[in-house]
């Protein structure tokens, strides 16, 4: 504080007693932040060069005995701190170095203003996306249209930057109307709830800005990927060990699964293209996520070589209906490759059967590629594993744990069945400037040549810090009760008049209509389901205008517009659920 005071009060005497001028004050308006590094690179760099030379009764630069007036108050060890902080060496001469009309003399950055404004940023992260986010008083959302929130934010960039103060309120604006999605209230997507040993390796990885290509780079964070995803490989049970990657989304994992199974079909294709194979056929269910059609368009399959096997009522893959269109595709003399079996699909959290898929993949020597992107946390539970009975046959997994286990976005894990170096063989470049085989260490652990990524973020940081401070058992624990807590509101809405369950649910999905007063009772009819179908969107708008919650909605195949409810955090309790219900009654009873 007492270094910054003195720096100030140099700032304010360069503007009055003459100098160049190139870094006085010559008002009294608040200095932009670059401004401000400017400033005080310069003061900074001169007065260290007053310190250095304090044998002399005079310094050799123009504003000299300003400066050195000040520096000669200063007490021995903020003297010490001022040398060891700024020295570098351009300051061992008084003589400016300039390429370009760019002053080299010195750090372009301050550290102490950066800090400075750091510690007031933190401040505001605790208090308003912290603390009054994940506060059950305080609103979900601060809805405003788009039209209203471009006027809000002033979101046009300019030429000269703002100043510290404008800057922090940027921030304020920018927590105040976004989304809280660790409200204990937000219920709309398969993530939410705030994890906090995994924020904090968000924050420790974002202060360091590693990038997983090379062990030099990121020694710690590749070690810890790599432990963690053996632990996975672990909990999904493969005995004999396998391989894998962090990415950026599940969405990218599928597509790792489609083209590794691609390639371990016709491994030409890397270096021919798609004439080196016929026409290649993959199977899914109805109820899949849509990057598995999305990675069809994007690798050259085409989606209409996506064939879609139908589901039962319960969201499930038939095995015998996927059987039927593999000796379809053979029989058109088309080349089946890949089956993608669904462990959690993202509306009615359906667990398509994955043993029987297997048996199937087995017999027609197919790759089975399993999401498990939002279900993959049933593996932590003891309980409800069993959901995904036959994982451990799958030749790929995708597992998200920023979904059900709240790890900080993003969070992705991709593995394989293989430790032969199929992944490495698939993705390779061999790039030299990263990947030299002549390296002074084991360059194995340079795992970017894996990736279809080169910069890579250490997500996986963030999981292996939670597991630390959690342990599995922790994690079992707020899977079952996760899982307890649906079971509680399914409950709830079978009891309450004007409520209707789509279906018993699997998992953490539970699906429902709400009826208002003016469709109890009307029959059972088409006029009846089409007016339903307008309930759900209205209900929504006014719950995101009121800020109470949000939880989402939509039709599915024939049925008409339902409640999405989704539970993961374990800050929702019981009398959340009953808040639910009562609210979604009391926005909708007028309907």
């Amino acid at each position: 504080m007492r270094l910054g005071l003195l720096l100030l009060l140099a700032c304010l005497e360069l503007g009055e007693g003459g100098g160049n001028g190139e870094w006085s004050r010559k008002s009294c308006q608040p200095l932009t932040v670059r401004q401000r590094y400017q400033e005080e690179v310069c003061i900074n760099t001169d007065i260290l060069l007053s310190l250095r030379n304090t044998s002399q009764t005079t310094v050799t630069t123009c504003t000299a005995a300003s400066k050195l007036r000040i520096a000669s108050t200063m007490e021995g060890h903020m003297k010490e701190d001022i040398l060891s902080k700024n020295q570098s060496p351009e300051a061992e001469t008084c003589s400016p170095v300039v390429i370009d009309n760019v002053r080299l003399n010195g750090p372009a950055l301050n550290i102490n203003a950066t800090e400075s404004f750091l510690h007031q940023a933190m401040d505001i992260i605790m208090e308003d996306a912290v603390k009054k986010a994940t506060d059950v008083r305080e609103k979900v959302c601060e809805w405003r249209s788009p039209e209203q929130l471009k006027e809000l934010l002033d979101l046009e960039l300019k030429d000269e930057g703002e100043s510290e103060t404008e800057i922090l309120q940027r921030c304020r604006d920018a927590i105040k109307y976004s989304v809280k999605t660790t409200h204990p209230r937000f219920f709309n997507q398969l993530y939410a709830g705030m994890e906090p040993y995994s924020m904090v390796a968000s924050f420790i990885t974002e202060a360091l800005k590693p990038s997983l290509y090379t062990y030099e780079v990121a020694p710690v964070f590749t070690l810890m990927e790599q432990a963690v995803l053996k632990k996975m490989i672990e909990v999904i049970g493969w005995e004999e060990g396998g391989d894998g990657i962090f990415n950026s989304g599940g969405s990218l994992s599928n597509m790792y699964a489609v083209n590794l199974a691609r390639y371990h079909h016709s491994p030409d294709i890397k270096e021919l293209g798609l004439s080196a194979t016929q026409r290649l056929v993959l199977f899914t269910s109805q109820e899949c996520h849509y990057s598995i059609s999305k990675a069809a368009a994007f690798l050259g399959i085409g989606t209409k070589n996506v064939y879609v096997v139908p589901s039962d009522k319960r969201g499930k893959m038939i095995p015998s209906a996927l059987e039927e269109l593999i000796k379809k595709a053979k029989t058109e003399g088309a080349a089946p490759f890949m089956v993608n079996a669904t462990a959690g699909t993202t509306v009615l959290g359906a667990f398509d059967p994955i043993e029987e898929i297997a048996d199937i993949c087995e017999k027609y020597n197919l790759w089975l590629h399993v999401d498990a992107c939002w279900g993959g946390a049933a593996l932590m539970s003891k309980k409800h594993r069993h959901l995904l009975k036959g994982i451990h046959r799958a030749n790929s997994v995708a597992w998200n744990p920023h979904k059900m286990l709240m790890a900080c976005l993003q969070c992705c894990a991709f593995m394989v069945r293989d430790k032969t170096g199929l992944l490495q063989r698939c993705y390779s470049a061999q790039a030299s400037y990263l990947f030299q085989q002549d390296k002074f260490y084991d360059v194995s652990y340079d795992t970017g040549d894996k990736s279809i990524q080169c910069s890579r973020k250490p997500d996986a940081f963030k999981f292996w810090l939670m597991w630390k401070a959690l342990g599995a058992k922790e994690m079992e624990k707020r899977v079952d009760r996760a899982l307890a807590m649906a079971k509680y509101l399914t409950q709830e809405i079978e009891k309450r008049e004007g409520f209707r369950l789509l279906m018993e649910p699997e998992y953490t999905n539970v699906c429902f209509w709400y009826i208002p007063p003016s469709l109890r009772n009307l029959p059972d009819s088409p006029e009846f389901w089409k007016k339903l179908h307008e309930v759900a969107p209205v209900v929504k708008e006014r719950m995101m205008k009121k800020g109470s919650m949000m939880v989402g909605y939509q039709p599915h195949g024939d049925k008409a517009n339902f409640f999405r409810m989704i539970i993961i955090s374990p800050q929702v309790s019981k009398r959340d659920m009953d808040f639910l219900l009562d609210e979604i009654h009391n926005l909708g009873k007028d309907l």
